[in-house]
């Protein structure tokens, strides 16, 4: 199957193109906007993450699980919002973290790009969502996808970050071969978690051990 993504991405994935599930996940996305669904992000974001962050530059990997689902706010970056788009709460306590580990202040975008284009993989697990309805494209296909994603890099780079927040980030730890990289667990940002996010230090440990493997550590301000 052609399918429209990075090209070191589209290699190292073909297989994954190539299978039957990813052909009826296609076909379901067509089948929504035959029906006049509303899909986010716009088709030609849903693979945002693969384009910013080239297989050979990912130095990091944030998991979340699904895309925003309310109008405007999905990019293609998982916790990722467009300029000018007001700081979902998450975001927000990310923020918050970044400035207690760190040391620094954040400023008021909430647009994520500068670090995917370090070398950070905002990745969610499912790529695409209805519009107003949350995980309602759970379990058509992105899991197994994104699941391939995450052992791609676990057995075929070396020395990444894997920072899994809440409970559905982090059960896929079993993906990620732990004597290469570095896989960081903590609560979810969400206010929901009640601030066990916070002093989690991810962003420190991260760049830490960035640096211990001879790589350019992540400038997180913003």
């Amino acid at each position: 199957m052609n399918v429209k993504i990075e090209e070191s991405w589209r290699q190292a994935l073909q297989s994954e193109f190539d299978k039957p599930y990813f052909a009826g996940l296609v076909s379901y996305l067509h089948a929504e906007k035959e029906k006049g669904q509303t899909i986010y992000p716009p088709g030609s974001r849903i693979f945002r993450a693969f384009e910013l962050t080239p297989v050979q530059n990912v130095k990091v990997v944030i998991l979340g699980q699904d895309p925003y689902h309310n109008p405007g706010q999905a990019m293609g970056l998982s916790f990722s919002v467009p300029d000018g788009m007001p700081a979902p709460p998450s975001l927000v306590n990310i923020y918050k973290e970044i400035e207690s580990d760190l040391g620094i202040r954040m400023g008021r975008t909430y647009n994520l790009e500068p670090w995917a284009r370090q070398g950070v993989l905002l990745l969610n697990s499912i790529l695409t969502v209805r519009a107003g309805q949350a995980a309602s494209h759970e379990r058509i296909g992105w899991e197994e996808f994104t699941d391939a994603v995450i052992k791609y890099i676990s057995d075929n780079c070396d020395g990444v970050v894997f920072m899994l927040w809440g409970n559905y980030a982090k059960g896929k730890a079993p993906l990620i071969d732990a004597r290469k990289h570095l896989v960081l667990q903590a609560a979810h940002p969400s206010p929901l978690a009640r601030g066990a996010f916070f002093g989690c230090r991810h962003f420190s440990k991260a760049n830490n051990f960035l640096t211990f493997k001879g790589k350019t550590p992540v400038n997180w301000q913003l």
